[in-house]
């Protein structure tokens, strides 16, 4: 599985290190694009899902990486769910 970290910046411009255990992360974000924090949630938590089947079909069960990512995000961004302008970013892809 090629394994892609991605850097995330949040709307008070702080920057956080993300991981995905598969390429479907890619398919989801476009660099440089900013997207409403709840559009980002969605589309994070179907790309890491996927991933995470991925690992599953690959090796028999999900991967745990992917969902403790989620979940980062998912908390992240709820300090944001108040502010309806709030952007995330997805800086690049390594």
């Amino acid at each position: 599985m090629p394994e892609v970290r991605f850097e995330v910046r949040w709307p008070d411009d702080t920057t956080t290190l993300c991981y995905s255990p598969s390429s479907t992360i890619r398919d989801a974000f476009t660099p440089g694009q900013p997207y409403p924090v709840a559009d980002f949630v969605r589309r994070s938590q179907a790309a890491l899902n996927l991933a995470s089947e991925r690992v599953r079909q690959r090796y028999g069960y999900a991967c745990s990486s992917a969902a403790q990512q989620l979940s980062d995000i998912e908390r992240r961004a709820s300090h944001y769910a108040a502010d309806p302008l709030a952007t995330v970013t997805v800086v690049r892809f390594s």
